[in-house]
């Protein structure tokens, strides 16, 4: 269930990713959403994927090690701008993120995680593959980017579905 426009597009994406992208996960009752401006987008097992970075120490992180599916939103709306900066440095912990956004939650198509509403471009995931940094095996020079030595665990998403909304 590709867009084929979209898939063709991964640089436009991507350089819209490092702006901000909502990363959204549903686990049990728990829903919550996360800013990320890391990702990557490629082809590997045969098959389309998305990789997400996500540290140990975010809600994010406890959700998304009890299920097996994700979704991430890029923003096509300028006003959504003041809600990632606040999905980046709030955490779902403590605060509702939806309620405090006014964030449409919208059932996705084809996984249990939920897109946000609103003019975007939609990545439905299955993850079929993650792993937690081992910082042995980081090149020196991005060791400054983990001044805490809070590393990510990446999680590969099967691509299952990409779609645009207005």
């Amino acid at each position: 269930m590709h867009d084929r426009n979209y898939l063709e597009q991964t640089d436009q994406l991507m350089e819209q990713i490092k702006k901000g992208a909502f990363l959204t996960v549903r686990a049990g009752g728990a829903v919550n959403t996360m800013t990320i401006g890391w990702a990557a987008i490629g082809y590997i097992w045969q098959r389309p994927v998305l990789m997400v970075a996500v540290r140990d120490s975010r809600h994010t992180f406890t959700l998304m090690e009890q299920t097996d599916n994700f979704t991430v939103t890029i923003p096509l709306d300028p006003a959504y701008k003041q809600h990632l900066a606040y999905c980046g440095t709030k955490s779902g912990r403590d605060v509702d993120k939806f309620a405090a956004c006014n964030l449409p939650v919208v059932e996705a198509r084809l996984v249990d995680s939920p897109i946000i509403g609103g003019p975007g471009i939609h990545y439905e995931c299955k993850v079929v593959y993650k792993s937690a940094m081992d910082p042995a095996h980081l090149a020196e020079a991005l060791g400054s980017l983990y001044p805490h030595k809070d590393y990510h665990t990446l999680y590969f998403g099967e691509i299952l579905a990409c779609y645009e909304t207005k």
